[in-house]
């Protein structure tokens, strides 16, 4: 079913465009030298994201002409691949050591839980939006998608992904938030889920040892603080202009993950300051417009919907750029549209298209 008539949100694509390209730029610049070594190809990593970025922005072009409506269809059975997946994973994922995180599927890797954020966000719009009612009601409204969430949030952080599993759970707390649920509600719900969180924080060791390092890095600068501080060393380095594009000296084996969860230091220390603040005001436009469209949309399930996608992509972000800056603790998760990562491209690029479909039925 096609949207007829009715703009797209233009800044919100330009945006996201801009965002995508210089991701690919960087993709290019942070990986070069790995490329070089790992595949003996300096192009080895980003041909790889060129391609799952064109088939993103296949989806995005499509979905932006397909009217959200038909999602509705697919929450219930989205849901349930979705959790699937999850379980899947835990026992064919790839990884390195004890991570289970993809599927390997035609030479790429699927990552579950990159997915089950969308799936979650859309399923969440569709139960409360069919009965608004369910909002106001605790058992029959609130605990199910509760329940739902919390299993999803068991399941990622046993692959283990903490990063992700606390970027659905925020999503999920966002649109019901928007959905109209009690706040004491939801602040009765986090008071028992405190005791939890930190059970979980403090079950792995390595997790402990983040917080510690979060605390002050330099007490451990060769093992749990050396991310930090190397991410810190090359913001610091990168100053007002940067050093220039492809003249990173991070990348040379000094700072972990340098192409996927730190990329955005690397950004900073090739484009300095300047490059990395016109990243976050891209971002910044894009919560905005994602929001503005939320509040225009002509129904309740395609203002859920718009919120979700918005506050999973933006929070996204948020959580990334705080973790390489050292502003929290440190846990993996990519900078959406600029870290390499081809399940979190794919998704990004998809909740945006959903997002610019209901941008063209947005009310004035």
């Amino acid at each position: 079913m096609l949207t007829k008539g009715g703009k797209p949100d233009l800044i919100l694509f330009v945006a996201v465009i801009v965002l995508v390209s210089l991701g690919l730029i960087m993709v290019f610049s942070a990986s070069s030298v790995m490329g070089l070594t790992d595949a003996g190809n300096p192009y080895y990593y980003v041909q790889r994201q060129t391609i799952l970025a064109v088939v993103g922005l296949i989806a995005l072009f499509v979905l932006m002409k397909v009217d959200y409506h038909v999602f509705k269809v697919l929450a219930l059975p989205g849901l349930v691949v979705s959790l699937a997946l999850l379980v899947l994973v835990l026992f064919i994922g790839t990884g390195s050591g004890n991570v289970h995180r993809w599927i390997r599927i035609a030479g790429f890797n699927l990552q579950p839980s990159e997915l089950a954020k969308l799936v979650m966000v859309n399923y969440v719009a569709v139960y409360l939006a069919n009965k608004r009612e369910r909002a106001r009601k605790f058992f029959s409204g609130l605990l199910p998608i509760l329940a739902i969430t919390a299993i999803q949030f068991v399941l990622i952080t046993l692959e283990p992904d903490f990063g992700t599993a606390v970027a659905l759970v925020f999503s999920v707390l966002v649109v019901l938030f928007a959905s109209g649920v009690h706040l004491g509600q939801l602040v009765f719900v986090g008071a028992l889920a405190a005791p939890v969180l930190f059970y979980v924080l403090t079950l792995k060791e390595y997790r402990v040892k983040r917080l510690f390092a979060f605390v002050n890095p330099w007490a451990d600068p060769t093992d749990t603080g050396w991310n930090v501080i190397q991410s810190l060393l090359a913001i610091g380095s990168g100053g007002l202009f940067g050093l220039g594009l492809g003249k990173s000296r991070q990348k040379f084996s000094y700072l972990p993950e340098h192409h996927t969860d730190f990329i955005f230091a690397i950004l900073c220390e090739e484009l300095g300051f300047l490059g990395g603040a016109a990243v976050i005001i891209l971002f910044f436009v894009l919560a905005w417009r994602g929001l503005r469209i939320a509040m225009r949309a002509p129904d309740l399930y395609g203002t859920l919907l718009a919120i979700g996608i918005t506050s999973m992509i933006a929070f996204q972000a948020l959580l990334n750029i705080g973790v390489v800056t050292g502003s929290l603790p440190v846990t993996g998760i990519p900078l959406p549209f600029i870290s390499h990562g081809g399940s979190s491209l794919l998704v990004s690029l998809t909740g945006i298209g959903i997002l610019l479909n209901i941008s063209r039925q947005c009310q004035e």
